[in-house]
């Protein structure tokens, strides 16, 4: 799971690098589930959905500021 902080410190384009890399993270983790029918670490999945939440918003704030 990636702290908030270290999200912030990114710029536009590597934000938007890292929410497709947390994209494809989750779709082999879904993958992965759906095959063996088990995990891991089930949280896992949330975790990743969450990542991508905090990235997009991040980037959102980011893309209004510089409107502004």
């Amino acid at each position: 799971m990636m702290k908030l902080q270290e999200i912030k410190e990114k710029s536009i384009d590597e934000l938007k690098d890292l929410i497709l890399e947390f994209k494809k993270e989750l779709f082999a983790l879904r993958m992965g589930h759906n095959k063996l029918k088990q995990l891991e670490n089930t949280a896992s999945i949330r975790n990743k959905k969450k990542d991508i939440a905090r990235a997009k918003t991040v980037l959102r704030q980011k893309e209004l500021q510089a409107q502004a």
